[in-house]
């Protein structure tokens, strides 16, 4: 007797900053830390208002370029000091996730940021993920969307929507980050929603 095949539960993957977590606060704590440490100019205000690609691409912005690696490990150790506790969680980010869970799927959270600082941005705020994967950004985070047979990504910047084309999954945008809705959609985003409040229906 032939044994029925189940499908495989539905994965759906999140964008951390700018899309389940407001981090500008607690990055622009952060980056004030680091720049009172080391007294070297840095807009923070500026700053938060490109979150998305990799630190090292900020702190170019600021540091000279041998003295990048030396200062993202310290921006890195300094963070859950100054950045966990301003952070909020976005609207309908902790809604968007039970959604994905209360029907059986799993929900994944594929971000840019230093893993251990994702973790604890999320364990602070409550939203319980399946699983947290750091160091991935644009379309590099299509490796961790294929591992766990993510098919869907949701994010706000236009990165977020090519790992999502990269991976061959639904992309669903968010313009709560840098990217507005027109920018999101020539990109190539499927979905582009007000604001996670808007993902569970």
């Amino acid at each position: 007797m032939a044994t029925q095949a189940h499908p495989a539960p539905l994965t759906v993957g999140f964008d951390l900053d700018m899309t389940l977590i407001d981090s500008r606060p607690g990055i622009r704590a952060a980056y004030r830390a680091l720049a009172a440490e080391t007294g070297t100019h840095i807009d923070a205000d500026l700053a938060v208002t490109r979150l998305g690609p990799p630190l090292d691409e900020e702190l170019a912005h600021w540091f000279p370029k041998e003295r990048i690696p030396e200062m993202a490990d310290r921006y890195r150790e300094i963070y859950p000091t100054h950045a966990i506790a301003p952070s909020l969680a976005m609207p309908g980010a902790r809604e968007a996730v039970a959604a994905v869970q209360a029907r059986g799927g799993r929900a994944i959270v594929v971000t840019a940021k230093h893993e251990p600082n994702a973790k604890l941005h999320l364990s602070h705020l409550g939203i319980e993920a399946d699983a947290v994967i750091g160091w991935l950004w644009a379309e590099a985070k299509a490796e961790a969307l294929r591992e766990h047979g993510a098919t869907v990504y949701v994010g706000d910047h236009i990165g977020d929507v090519r790992g999502a084309r990269t991976a061959g999954a639904l992309s669903v945008a968010v313009p709560t980050g840098p990217c507005g809705p027109d920018e999101l959609r020539a990109e190539g985003a499927d979905v582009v929603l007000g604001d996670l409040t808007d993902f569970p229906k």
